[in-house]
């Protein structure tokens, strides 16, 4: 069956727009989510101190999970007002180990 080349031709140009909408809508989103990191690294130069900041940086290297739950804890912490002062390395020693469940230690006896 032979096709009309008109409807080929519009069939093609509606799949171009399509690709181009969806490449926006991508651009978009990238844009979106590099201005919400950027806020967050912000807020979180303002209350943490350099030394936690780099302990925060190691966990997230290590554990992006667990470091995105505690930033998110701090930022709203500050956000809520109930943030006094900046956070120190120590102090954030403390909040990890309060997040994280401390781990049981299995024995195995052979008899």
């Amino acid at each position: 069956m032979e096709e009309d080349p008109e409807l080929e031709a519009l069939r093609q140009r509606r799949m171009a727009e399509m690709q181009q909408q969806q490449s926006q809508n991508a651009a978009a989103q990238q844009q979106k989510a590099d201005q919400l990191e950027a806020q967050k690294q912000s807020i979180l130069r303002q209350i943490l101190t350099p030394e936690a900041r780099d302990r925060l940086a190691n966990i997230k290297l290590a554990n992006p999970e667990l470091a995105n739950s505690v930033e998110m804890q701090l930022i709203r912490l500050a956000q809520s007002g109930r943030l006094k002062g900046v956070i120190t390395d120590p102090m954030l020693r403390e909040i990890l180990q309060q997040m994280v469940p401390q781990e049981r230690e299995i024995h195995i006896e052979r008899r």
